[in-house]
């Protein structure tokens, strides 16, 4: 797998899930278009890497619950997050957790895309 140029910023314990293999699907509120290597971020730091392959959707967070064993998420969460609108599974594939995670410094307005074109690792 090419080195990420993007990272997601995912919070725990859904980014170590993520690294480890056992979440494979991230749930977001909208579809996206990208596909191929992303890093995962969470705490400032890049904790490993993963590929979108997809998107399947729109569900909605009920319809989520059946699929729990995919990403992880329960009712307490789902359904505060989708606040009655539709939800969409990125579909992940070939996660790497890396031995050392990579302080990636913080920049203004970063909220769930990180550029790591600049960050050594």
């Amino acid at each position: 797998m090419k080195k990420p140029r993007r990272g997601l910023i995912v919070r725990e314990p859904y980014a170590s899930l993520i690294v480890d293999g056992k979440k494979t699907w991230e749930i977001r509120k909208h579809p996206t278009r990208i596909r191929g290597p992303i890093g995962i971020i969470t705490g400032g730091k890049l904790i490993g890497e993963v590929e979108i392959v997809g998107v399947e959707g729109p569900f909605s967070a009920e319809e989520l619950l059946a699929y729990r064993d995919r990403h992880h998420a329960g009712a307490e969460f789902l359904i505060p997050y989708a606040q009655g609108k539709p939800l969409w599974a990125w579909v992940l594939k070939n996660p790497i957790r890396y031995e050392k995670p990579v302080p990636v410094p913080p920049k203004k307005g970063q909220m769930m895309w990180v550029d790591l074109s600049e960050l050594n690792f």
